[in-house]
This record gives structure tokens, C-alpha cells and sequence, in this order.
């Protein structure tokens, strides 16, 4: 069994610790201004006092946080992990972030005896709970394969894209898709409800013909029901778009709809709704059309 540092335990991160505890690793996470859950405590989890400290105890530390400048502080800002990294331990990122600074993490990393492996998810929380996660990996083959016994304990889909960087471009494109399907589903549901149809069995139907998807079946439910409590929130979202324009701009490339999935995310944010699921973008399309849809 190994010894793990898990820096993360937010929506996604929690039930995830808990499968590698499950699995009976030793897990050992920060000091955070919310107390360590019951359920991880009463699994084994230890809490001490910095990055540092965590890698200190630590033959492979998983961050899995908010955004790149969190990832950068957990990693080599004072007291990061690269303070108590010992040789080669492996450093696995599994939160969304750019691609390009990946790219860098890893090679200060290495430099410091250790092995990076970049690492988004996908399946937002319930995945996350059923240990059910896309995982999208890049670095090396080696990095790869010490990862993947963990991965296996927290995903069912797991693809070794490429090298550094590869795994969160995987991520940023994926993100794409999951915007512009949660547009497409809304619309759909928005035009059948203003028309006078029976939403819930317009998606029935939907669901066994060529629209069929998983944003279909998932978010198309939250949205009839009106269940937006986050499993992944817009404002996260936000933050996967940014990467995907930015990067869009550095290669000459548009990406129209991504930008105007951004400006609906946008639209949610400006009415007080960065903490809902993702899925709320429908309440935007909902303003513009002065409709709501309900079952």
C-alpha cells in the first residue's frame, strides 16, 4: 500500500480520498479552514500542517484544486510540496488548469527529483462518488504506469493521452464539448417547453434517438426538476472556458460557440449564480426568453 498526500478535498476530491483509503493506502491531506469530514477521519486520513509536511510523509502526492495559481502555490509557493518532495516521488494533478503552465510544473518537478503526471477528471461529482472518472493523462509512460493501479481506484475510463500538457489539453477540449452540449440540451427543453410540450417526455424521447448524451440524460433531469445545487459550478466552468479562449488565441483559432457558452456562464454569474451547477445555464437562456421550463 502506498503513502498518499491528497491536497483537495472539495466536491470532487473527498469521495475520491475516500476510494484510496477504501483500497487501504495511507492518505495524509492539509490543514484546512473546514475541519477534515467524519467519514475520512473515521477511514484514517491524517491532517498535518502544510504542502511540505504532506510531502514529507508522502511517496505520491494528488492536488486536485481550483485553478492554476492554486495549483503553483501548492506546489512551490512557502511550504509547498516541492519543499518536502523527496526523490522520486510521484506528483499527480488532477485539477483542470492550463496546459502551458502544466508543462512547466512538470519540469520543475523533475528538476527536483520528482515525476509529474497531469491528470484531469471528468464526471463531475457523481462519478467522483461512484469511482466511475475520466481521467485524462499526460507525461511519461513510467509516470503513467505508477499512477494508473490510483487511478483505477477512482475511474473507470483512463487514457494516457501523451506527454506533459497533454492531459489538461484533453481536459480543455472536453470542457468545450460539455459547454456546448449543456447549451444545446437547455435550448432544446427551452423550445419544446415554450411550445407547449410535455418537457419530460420530450426527453424520453430524446434519449433514444440520436441526441442521446449524457448531459442529455444528467442535466437534462436537473433541469426539468430544477435542481441546480452544484456538482460542478458554473464558475469552475468559467474557468475551463478561459483556458480553452486563451488557448484559442495563442493558436490563431475561433471558437464561437465556446464564446458564447462563456457569455451565458457569464450571464448566470451577473445574476448571483457562480455556485450553481453548471446545468443552471439554463436560467440564462430562460431570462432571454422570459420562459420557464418546468415539467
Amino acid at each position: 500500500m502506498s503513502k498518499i498526500g491528497f491536497i483537495g478535498l472539495g466536491i470532487m476530491g473527498r469521495p475520491m480520498a475516500g476510494h484510496l483509503l477504501d483500497a487501504g493506502h495511507e492518505v495524509t491531506t492539509v490543514e484546512r479552514r473546514k475541519p477534515l469530514s467524519q467519514e475520512l477521519a473515521d477511514k484514517g486520513a491524517r491532517v498535518v500542517a502544510s504542502p511540505k509536511a504532506v510531502a514529507e510523509v508522502s511517496d505520491i502526492v494528488i492536488t486536485i484544486v481550483p485553478d492554476t495559481p492554486d495549483v503553483e502555490a501548492v506546489l512551490f509557493g512557502e511550504n509547498g510540496v516541492v519543499e518536502g518532495l523527496k526523490p522520486g516521488t510521484l506528483v499527480i494533478d488532477m485539477s483542470s488548469i492550463a496546459p502551458l503552465a502544466t508543462q512547466e510544473f512538470a519540469k520543475r518537478i523533475q528538476d527536483a527529483g520528482g515525476e509529474y503526471v497531469d491528470a484531469p477528471v471528468s464526471g463531475g461529482e457523481g462519478g467522483a462518488i461512484n469511482a466511475a472518472l475520466t481521467i485524462m493523462v499526460g507525461g511519461t509512460k513510467e509516470g503513467f504506469e505508477r499512477a494508473l493501479p490510483l487511478f483505477e481506484l477512482m475511474g473507470k475510463t483512463i487514457t494516457h493521452i501523451g506527454g506533459h500538457g497533454d492531459g489538461q489539453t484533453c481536459k480543455v477540449a472536453n470542457q468545450i464539448v460539455v459547454a456546448l452540449t449543456i447549451e444545446a440540451v437547455s435550448e432544446g427543453l427551452l423550445f419544446a417547453s415554450k411550445a407547449g410540450a410535455d418537457v419530460s417526455k420530450v426527453r424520453e424521447s430524446l434519449l433514444g434517438g440520436l441526441a442521446q448524451s449524457k448531459i442529455l440524460e444528467v442535466h437534462g433531469e436537473r433541469m426539468i426538476n430544477r435542481t441546480f445545487d452544484p456538482g460542478f459550478k458554473v464558475q469552475l466552468h468559467q474557468k475551463d472556458l478561459n483556458l480553452a479562449l486563451e488557448g484559442a488565441r495563442s493558436l490563431d483559432l475561433s471558437l464561437p460557440g465556446t464564446a458564447n457558452a462563456q457569455q451565458l456562464f457569464q450571464a448566470c454569474a451577473a445574476h448571483g449564480g457562480e455556485e450553481w451547477d453548471h446545468s443552471g445555464m439554463l436560467k440564462a437562456l430562460e431570462a432571454l426568453a422570459n420562459h420557464e421550463v418546468s415539467r
